[in-house]
């Protein structure tokens, strides 16, 4: 048993500074992840939205035929239950976020939504790719990927 208290001395605190920043440290890194998980949730969501959009627009066929007013209709009833950020050009953001990014799992936990938005702007699927991916591994801003794109 004394090894175990021991053991457990030697790791605690010596005192309350060296207490405050191990537990400043958890706190500031379970932030940290949080807010990580909950960015990717949105940015998952609007790739949801998109899929929706897509396969709505385009019920079972090859390509979509356009509903007049479908995104101004669906905007309407989502800003009034959910509030901002479900104008039109949201949902056809959300609906070329969808066609940029066919593929839900290649998307990148550590990119925001910002990110995403640059990297749609990138017409070559390939390219769009190779600087999603090194966005996400060299931990790039937005600002430092728009520098690397233009």
């Amino acid at each position: 048993m004394e090894e175990v208290g021991n053991s457990i001395e030697s790791v605690a605190p010596k005192n309350l500074d060296e207490l405050y920043f191990n537990v400043r440290s958890i706190l500031a890194s379970a932030r940290q992840r949080a807010y990580t998980a909950i960015n990717f949730a949105m940015v998952e969501s609007y790739w949801l939205i998109g899929q929706q959009i897509v396969e709505h627009e385009q019920q079972g066929e090859a390509r979509a035929t356009y509903g007049a007013g479908v995104l101004k209709e669906l905007s309407e009833r989502l800003t009034k239950e959910f509030g901002k950020g479900f104008d039109e050009s949201n949902l056809r953001y959300m609906r070329l976020f969808y066609r940029s990014f066919p593929i839900r799992d290649t998307l990148r936990h550590e990119l925001t939504g910002s990110h995403y938005r640059r990297l749609i702007s990138i017409e070559d699927e390939h390219s769009r790719l190779w600087y999603m991916n090194e966005a996400a591994d060299g931990v790039w801003s937005t600002r430092q990927l728009d520098r690397q794109i233009y």
